[in-house]
This record gives structure tokens, C-alpha cells and sequence, in this order.
């Protein structure tokens, strides 16, 4: 499953797929999705039996593709045996775990419930309704006990992120928002009220190897070879830590300091140059110039920060770009009256580059 999220590259993989065949010829080795988001692009190259070096510097991102990318093999969760009756016999033992995590933990008071919800915030300067009463006080008892899991060296390095990257996803399915975190609604709403579950998600087995990391892409650019690199950078002004700052406190679960009616993270680190008007074009050239990938291709659409013009210039420092258009529906994570933006769909431009030069 994925997040609800905002530049998800899933409605476009065919156009993708369609272009990249187009213009490349020869067999892709490794493909370079360093803006990953939820990993749609590093999950469909996977499957093509690509290597994949995959970054963001969010962590929730991080988490969801070191499940998505990372995990090559069947978990077997030996280290739970001794806890779990059932587990050594059990067909399949991620859902096993899943099942138990969902009905079999003593609840567990922590962050999330003291913070993001109703009761948990009751008293204080802010009432937030993040998430219902009951799937705030789950996520915070799930939660801990994968973290406690891990400390005890009772799940490996896979089975940690796999679990942490299912509750990712469920506690996205069950939030009382309008898609991003910018805000919650008044009243809950009907997804909101269900209770949250883990649920159990196929992974792509691969005899290949994946590299992930979760920095800023200037940091990791050429650490690993890279054949295709693949970037879709944010498009707008819209900064990720504070449209899924709740997403990222569940991932780290570092207890941030937290401030106003939302509860944001007061830490900025993470806020990026790509979202930022006035630096942009320096940040997008950077990369551009010094990546020393054989091609280059860019998801862009016709709201971005930078104009077609400005981006064609730059990828113009590389070789020469062809262009490939197509037109999607827009997506949309508040209410339509107070958008600046009216069109019901957007252009998202794909521009290929072979680099030839610099």
C-alpha cells in the first residue's frame, strides 16, 4: 500500500515506462530515485529487475522504501518465536506478527496519544484531532513495541523497517485530515473512526542489491554508480516536513518539541532548497552538473517554481532534452475555494536527458 501523498508518481508509471523505453535502447542497470517519495518509481524498476539506489530526507520516507526497496527476502521473524506461541508453526509469519500487533498488546500510552489527539490533549493550549482516541493510543502501543522489539535484538534490521513502514501506512489510513498534516478537521471523519490495522503488504524479491539512504540528495548524489537517474524534486513552495510532520514523529518517535494549533516539528533541518523560490535553480543546477549518471530523467509539471524555459536551460548543461507531455488529474489536499490553482488537471512534463556534457 502507499501514502496518501502528495507528487505520488503511481497514476503516471506507464508514461514513465513508455518514455524511458522511447529513448533508452541498451539494458538499464541501475536506477537512481533520489527524491523517492513513497517509492513508486524505485518499486517499478525493482520489478524490472533493476538495481535501485533510492534517498529522501524525510524518514518516513526512508522507512517505507527500506521496506518497499530494501527487503529482498521472506521475513521470518525467528527472534519473536520464544514471545509469539504459534509463530514457528505459523505459514506466514509477517502476518502472524501483524495480527498480533493489531489485538495482542497491552496498550501503551505515549507521544502520539498525549499530542494528537482529543483526550490525550484535552487541557492544554491546543485540542488536536489528529487521530481518533483509540488509533492514537494503538499507534503509540504498536510503536513502542517495535522499537522495544528492536532493542531486545528480537527482529533484524528488515523486520524492524517492515513493521515500522506498516504502521506508517495505517496510521495514514485512519487520519482525521484532508490528505496532508497542515491541518486536521473539525469532526471525525468516517475513515478516521475505524479502527487503525496493520495489513500485511506483498514485497518484490530481488537477487540484486538496493542502496538506500536518507539525506539531502547533494549529499549522496554519486555514492553509488548510477545508469538512470530518475528525479522529481517538490514542485512548489508546499515544504514536506510540515504537510507529514506527524508521519515523521511516528517514524523517529524522538518526542520533538512541538509548537502552535498543529503541533509542527520546531526543527527546520529538513525543509528543502527545491521548495524555495530563491534557490531552486541553484539547487536543481547543482545536481544537474555534478551527477555522473549515463541519463538523465525529470518529472516536472507547468505550476513549478521554475518555469519550462528554466528547467530546459539547465538540463540544456548536460546534453540535449527532449521533452515528453501528458496531461492528469490534479491533486488536491485542501478545499478547492482556497486553491490558487482552479484547473481540474496539470501538465507534468518528462524531460530526458543523455549526458554528454559537463
Amino acid at each position: 500500500m502507499a501514502l496518501n501523498y502528495i507528487g505520488s508518481k503511481l497514476s503516471l508509471l506507464d508514461f514513465i515506462d513508455r518514455t524511458v523505453r522511447s529513448v533508452i535502447t541498451e539494458e538499464i542497470g541501475v536506477v537512481g530515485d533520489l527524491f523517492a517519495g513513497t517509492g513508486a518509481i524505485g518499486r517499478f524498476f525493482k520489478a524490472k529487475g533493476c538495481s535501485i539506489v533510492s534517498n529522501d530526507i524525510q524518514h518516513y520516507s526512508y522507512v517505507t522504501n527500506r521496506k518497499y526497496i530494501g527487503i529482498c527476502a521472506p521475513l521470518t521473524f525467528q527472534g519473536l518465536e520464544s514471545e509469539l506461541p504459534g509463530l514457528r508453526v505459523a505459514k506466514d509469519k509477517a502476518r502472524f506478527v501483524l495480527e498480533h500487533l493489531n489485538t495482542g498488546t497491552e496498550p501503551r500510552k505515549g507521544f502520539i496519544y498525549e499530542n494528537y489527539c482529543e483526550e490525550g490533549t484535552r487541557g492544554q493550549a491546543h485540542v488536536r484531532l489528529y487521530f481518533s482516541n483509540e488509533n492514537a493510543l494503538l499507534i503509540d502501543t504498536i510503536r513502542q513495541k517495535i522499537e522495544g522489539w528492536a532493542i531486545d535484538r528480537k527482529i533484524d534490521e528488515d523486520e524492524y523497517f517492515y513493521l515500522l513502514a506498516t504502521l506508517l501506512e495505517a496510521a495514514d489510513r485512519v487520519a482525521n485530515t484532508a490528505s496532508v498534516y497542515g491541518a486536521f478537521l473539525k469532526t471525525l471523519k468516517a475513515s478516521a473512526r475505524k479502527r487503525l490495522e496493520l495489513v500485511k503488504d506483498e514485497i518484490i524479491f530481488s537477487d540484486k542489491t538496493h542502496t538506500l539512504f536518507n539525506d539531502d540528495i547533494r549529499n549522496v548524489l554519486n555514492r553509488v554508480p548510477i545508469d538512470l537517474l530518475y528525479l522529481d524534486p517538490p514542485y512548489n513552495a508546499r515544504q514536506y516536513d510540515a504537510n507529514y510532520h506527524l508521519l515523521e514523529t511516528i517514524s523517529r518517535y524522538d518526542h520533538p518539541e512541538i509548537s502552535g494549533k498543529t503541533g509542527l516539528r520546531k526543527d527546520t533541518s529538513q525543509k528543502s532548497d527545491f521548495c524555495r523560490k530563491h534557490r531552486v535553480k541553484q539547487a536543481f543546477t547543482e545536481v544537474v552538473q555534478k551527477t555522473r549518471a549515463k541519463y538523465l530523467l525529470v518529472s516536472y509539471n507547468n505550476e513549478g517554481l521554475m518555469s519550462l524555459k528554466e528547467l530546459q536551460e539547465i538540463l540544456a548543461l548536460r546534453g540535449t532534452p527532449k521533452t515528453f507531455v501528458h496531461a492528469y488529474k490534479r491533486f488536491k489536499a485542501d478545499k478547492t475555494e482556497n486553491r490558487n490553482h482552479k484547473a481540474e488537471s496539470t501538465t507534468e512534463y518528462l524531460h530526458f536527458v543523455k549526458c554528454e556534457k559537463g
